[in-house]
């Protein structure tokens, strides 16, 4: 018998015994079919979700196909996830369904709500959830970036589940068990975190409790011994209170026809959208940053160069000869300079980056780079060096070059091979102090911005006419067990007994 509940997210699980020492180090590889189905499956979960946020919004109600669907996916990666490396707690390898599958150890069941809040959808997936964010990260881990001295570092922390799991791997490997209590910490912090992604993905409006309910079985609520004994009075089939065919619980129905073609339908418009806002972002581009001369154009930024140079990243441009992909997409490259140190005229050029190298070898120069804790921002790196003895001027090797007193601009249509550009003072001196802009005429981007509103705008029509043909084939949910299906039989008429004889 199942213990009732008061929550509508139902998280269960069974520990096996025995298990086998030495499998853990192999279901990494065991997995990998399970994870990619997984990619697929949870970028339609994503998309659905985001239909449902609409249709909560105006009807109040999250579509039960859709419901039943993403909590198939929820129902799939916890029996993964157990019997991964989030609990190892089986090693009985997961089913490739979408379905309930009760005689796995590891279940879950979600309450199909009958209405949800309109309003609530609004706010309760971000702002109300961020303090359970906060702590399902402590279980998880997390990972981000911090700026070094050569740019952007990435960190990682690993998760508690982790730890713990590794923890009792160890106990695992020399005991063939569990260690005590590992296992309930494991499943209670498990347990959380699944709470917060139904509670995240509109499913239910009830807060997750902030409480680690441990343990592989759901804590029953209140009442529930008695609740349970009731009905088995005087009946011989009823049913559980808390099992799968109580009132609310949903099955999975779905086929693997099915799925694919909401998986398809997912993915069209998951493209679809990012190729629609992409060709839209390119269309303002274009609308927005091209000036009087045609000119797609940065922004002027300042630059200050305690070296002699200001050197830019290389540019690596390849093509196949008579097919210049590059020359068409970017078109003619413009470099705009203005020295800001009085009386010293700018020096803007561009070589060939082996003959830069060679000529700035040794020298005291700064380094441009594209990286940057706040994007878009160039970040300027000095490396020390001698003074410089030859000024830029002289040499011989530049493809293209601009100097003299003012702005100046250098205009360089852009062949095959590794450039690099640079700034320095007209006489080679430090430092050099400068404000600057790049543009390119990129005769192209119109056309590859409309090419991508108008394939992405298609793939996203294509995607939900899929997913609203897999929706629409999906079966009435089965009615309430102890409800009647249809009509109640009339009564029987009664009989009259037949008479024999004479």
């Amino acid at each position: 018998m199942v213990q009732a509940t008061g929550s509508p997210v139902r998280v269960n699980a069974r520990l096996d015994s025995p298990l086998s020492r030495w499998l853990w180090l192999v279901k990494w590889l065991l997995l990998i079919p399970h994870l990619i189905v997984l990619v697929f499956l949870w970028i339609a979960f994503t998309v659905l979700t985001v239909i449902a946020f609409f249709a909560i919004l105006f009807t109040g109600r999250y579509p039960r196909s859709m419901f039943d669907f993403n909590l198939g996916v929820l129902r799939w990666t916890w029996r993964v996830v157990y019997y991964g490396y989030a609990a190892l707690g089986t090693d009985q390898y997961p089913p490739f369904s979408l379905g309930p599958q009760p005689h796995y150890p590891a279940t879950l069941d979600i309450d199909y709500p009958q209405r949800l809040s309109r309003g609530l959808v609004l706010v309760k997936w971000w702002l109300l959830a961020i303090p359970h964010y906060i702590i399902i990260g402590l279980f998880l881990g997390f990972s981000g970036y911090v700026m070094g001295p050569d740019g952007p570092v990435r960190y990682s922390v690993t998760g508690l589940i982790t730890l713990v799991v590794l923890v009792a791997v160890v106990g695992l490997l020399f005991t063939g068990r569990y260690l005590p209590g590992l296992y309930d910490f494991a499943l209670g912090m498990n347990r959380w975190v699944i709470r917060v992604g139904a509670y995240a993905g509109l499913m239910t409006d009830a807060y997750p409790p902030f409480r680690l309910d441990q343990g592989g079985a759901e804590p029953a609520a209140p009442g529930a011994a008695a609740a349970a004994i009731g009905p088995a009075v005087g009946t011989a089939a009823s049913p559980a209170i808390g099992a799968s065919a109580a009132p609310g619980a949903s099955g999975s129905g779905w086929s693997a026809g099915r799925i694919v073609t909401a998986v398809l339908g997912a993915l069209l418009i998951f493209g679809g959208a990012g190729a629609a806002i992409g060709g839209g972002s390119l269309l303002w581009l274009d609308q927005t940053h091209r000036d009087s001369a045609g000119y797609l154009s940065t922004g002027s930024e300042t630059f200050r160069a305690s070296g002699h140079a200001l050197r830019f990243e290389p540019v690596d441009i390849r093509y196949e000869q008579g097919t210049p992909a590059f020359a068409q997409t970017i078109g003619e490259v413009q470099v705009r300079a203005e020295s800001l140190a009085p009386g010293k005229p700018i020096f803007v050029g561009v070589g060939p980056t082996a003959d830069v190298n060679r000529y700035l070898a040794g020298i005291a120069t700064d380094r441009v780079r594209e990286l940057g804790i706040n994007p878009g921002r160039p970040t300027v790196i000095a490396q020390p060096g001698a003074a410089l003895e030859v000024p830029p001027t002289e040499q011989t090797f530049w493809a293209a070059t601009a100097t003299g007193s003012g702005a100046q601009t250098l205009t360089w249509s852009a062949p095959p091979g590794q450039w690099s550009f640079v700034v320095m003072n007209a006489d080679g001196n430090a430092p050099v102090l400068a404000q600057l802009s790049a543009g390119a005429t990129a005769p192209l981007l119109r056309g590859v911005a409309v090419g991508l509103l108008v394939g992405g705008g298609v793939a996203v029509v294509l995607g939900a006419l899929l997913i609203v043909l897999a929706v629409r084939r999906h079966p009435h949910p089965p009615e309430p067990s102890g409800s009647p299906a249809g009509p109640s039989p009339q009564p029987a008429e009664p009989i009259e007994p037949q008479r024999t004889g004479t």
